[in-house]
């Protein structure tokens, strides 16, 4: 399916992944609707696209938006979709982790309530939060049967963004200490594999799709001797 002139719908678009996602997706004339918390970074990505693929090329929408709040993600949607026209894929990347390595129970109350506001509700999620995730979205795909909507989820592992400098409090020594021995996924990776999802045959739907560092075995199971073996030491 060609992407050119898909109006296409980021969350959490402003950086990392998201962003990646963008510049690809951008390459393959899509147009883009970009929300995330800030708006400045969203007009700084903007024209950063703009930039590599030339000015006017493809249409790009920001829009500052927490996708924890329902009404503000209404209201965005609704006043995007005028200039715009209909959404016709939505990528729902927006998603944050907060307490690591602490275990649930020793999370502060403030910490469980943002993921889930953010990773349930707006629709991306570490350990409880991710089996709601990937549960709701086979049961959307079963519901939305008799329409062309596909719903296809991309499970990216490791990947070298804030993501994963937030989740452990940005604390430098920790983010290190996770990532030793084995080399992490980049944002543009994982855009590669979405742009590929994206771009299947429309009777073929790609349900599902792990992508992850060759060195992770398993969600929490890392061959740290990778780097080592194959001379990125």
């Amino acid at each position: 399916m060609s992407l050119r002139n898909q109006n296409v719908l980021i969350t959490g678009a402003s950086i990392g992944i998201g962003a990646a996602i963008a510049h690809r997706l951008a390459q393959e004339g899509a147009n883009l609707i970009l929300f995330s918390r800030t708006e400045s970074k969203l007009k700084y990505l903007s024209q950063d696209i703009q930039s590599n693929i030339g000015a006017n090329t493809i249409r790009i929408f920001t829009t500052a938006v927490d996708v924890s709040n329902q009404v503000e993600v209404t209201k965005a949607i609704s006043n995007v979709v005028k200039q715009s026209g209909p959404i016709d894929i939505l990528i729902n990347n927006a998603g944050l982790a907060l307490g690591a390595p602490a275990a649930f129970q020793d999370l502060s109350i403030e910490d469980v309530v943002a993921m889930t506001g953010t990773n349930v509700n707006g629709a991306s999620l570490p350990g409880t939060n991710k089996r709601f995730q990937e549960g709701f979205t086979d049961a959307l795909r079963t519901e939305l049967g008799g329409t062309n909507i596909k719903v296809l989820a991309l499970r990216p592992g490791v990947v070298a963004t804030h993501f994963h400098e937030q989740r452990v409090g940005f604390d430098k020594d920790a983010y290190n200490g996770f990532m030793e021995g084995f080399e992490p996924l980049l944002a543009e990776d994982v855009a590669e594999a979405a742009a590929w999802m994206l771009s299947g045959e429309e009777r073929i739907s790609v349900k599902a799709l792990d992508v992850v560092p060759s060195a992770q075995r398993s969600l929490s199971v890392f061959d740290r001797k990778w780097n080592g073996r194959n001379g990125k030491e």
